[in-house]
């Protein structure tokens, strides 16, 4: 019996772009582990820390609504193509500046801040994608599928940059980044799809976004995903952009080959957690519901935080993030599916980067804010905050429950509602 998870890999175009993507992120975390492994070492500065990984996420919040609305108005398949080449770039700078001595903290915070600008134009196009690559049935398993493919990139980049900084250097991880991108610039060129119909478009982009609002905002179930990912990214998703400080910092790993050996078996651990839950989600959805199986994560998210924060060495925090990784990117998963399911085509790719904007910006000001914090509370920092997040998420996810109950009901299948009597 085949997983439903595996069938949208039965189409050409899917398969292509999923295939290549993988690589690319595989490239993406080795650069993401070795600059918070540069960074953590250099400064032993949870702040630091921090603003590495809100410079990777911020411009998701700024910019993902231009790029949402740039994906609605031009070729998708195009503009993905002309923001990986940007993305390289980028990639390829910063491996130079490694190579040849000139790396510090701060310029690496701005070339990861300038890679991730191009980011977040390209990524919505790469969402709003997904539909067209697949069949309508196969796009929640398709949605799925590409989050695992994203996680399974987690797994295996640590490892690759636990090589890279034994043998080599911080610029070999970003020199294997920067080639990783070719591979999905062949891939799109490689995909052939039917020509999207010429719709009218107006000349102001701010136009475009303010009616890609709209339509969240009238589409209950969008507007309740979008606030679900922003309520859980503010307080729960920080300890991933906190994962170097906790194996550095609080773990007390030394020296270079500890360090990154130690940092990148926890992003192992939550990836291989994350991916073993994707796997299972698809055919758990089937039998009990969706909306069951994203209440289940969210009661399940603050509980495992809390749990995580207490471990007192590598292997027990890596075994508590295998749980932690799958039940986040189950309630990511979850939320993001909704708005694939529930947004009407036309705006798509407008309504998912206001998904992206929720996520990024709250993700940014929580792990900056909770970094700023952990410095202050000194040497058990990082591991008071983790804790605190999870009870305060505990709370949040209750009350959001008893007293929200229409969100979630909101978040069930369009198709279902339009059946019912």
């Amino acid at each position: 019996m085949r997983l439903a998870v595996f069938e949208p890999l039965r189409h050409r175009n899917f398969a292509l772009v999923w295939s290549a993507a993988l690589i690319s992120n595989v490239g993406t975390w080795m650069q993401s582990v070795a600059l918070g492994v540069y960074v953590t070492a250099a400064t032993h500065n949870p702040l630091w820390t921090g603003l590495i990984g809100a410079a990777t996420f911020l411009p998701g919040g700024l910019l993902a609504p231009v790029g949402g609305a740039l994906a609605d108005r031009f070729d998708r398949r195009r503009w993905l193509l002309w923001t990986t080449v940007g993305e390289t770039f980028f990639a390829a700078v910063l491996a130079i500046c490694a190579l040849t001595g000139h790396l510090h903290p701060a310029l690496a915070v701005l070339l990861a801040f300038g890679g991730g600008c191009i980011s977040a134009v390209g990524f919505p196009a790469y969402q709003a994608l997904l539909p067209d690559l697949v069949d309508g049935e196969g796009l929640f398993a398709a949605v799925t599928l590409s989050s695992a493919q994203y996680n399974m990139g987690r797994i295996l980049g640590p490892v690759a940059t636990a090589v890279a900084l034994t043998l080599g250097s911080y610029g070999t991880a970003f020199v294997v980044n920067a080639v990783s991108f070719l591979a999905v610039v062949g891939a799109l060129m490689a995909v052939r799809l039917p020509r999207r119909p010429s719709k009218e478009v107006t000349n102001q982009l701010l136009a475009e976004i303010r009616r890609g609002v709209g339509v969240a905002w009238a589409e209950p179930g969008c507007r309740a995903a979008i606030t679900l990912i922003g309520l859980t990214a503010l307080i729960a998703a920080p300890f991933i952009g906190l994962i170097p400080a906790v194996a550095i910092d609080s773990l007390g790993l030394v020296g270079r080959p500890r360090q990154a050996a130690g940092t990148s078996t926890l992003v192992v651990a939550q990836g291989i957690g994350a991916v073993l839950g994707l796997m299972i989600v698809p055919s758990l959805a089937a039998r009990v519901g969706r909306v069951r199986v994203l209440r289940g994560a969210m009661l399940a998210l603050g509980p495992l935080l809390v749990l995580y924060g207490l471990m007192p060495n590598l292997w027990s925090a890596s075994l508590s993030l295998v749980l932690l990784g799958g039940c986040y990117l189950s309630v990511l998963t979850g939320l993001n599916a909704v708005v694939q399911l529930r947004v009407p085509g036309v705006a798509r790719a407008r309504v998912l980067s206001l998904f992206t904007f929720s996520l990024a910006t709250s993700y940014t000001l929580g792990l900056v804010g909770q970094g700023a914090l952990a410095r202050r509370l000194g040497h058990a920092g990082v591991r008071v905050v983790t804790i605190g997040s999870g009870l305060i998420f505990v709370a949040l996810a209750a009350a959001l429950m008893l007293r929200r109950s229409a969100w979630f009901e909101s978040l069930g299948d369009p198709a279902a509602e339009t059946a019912a009597p």
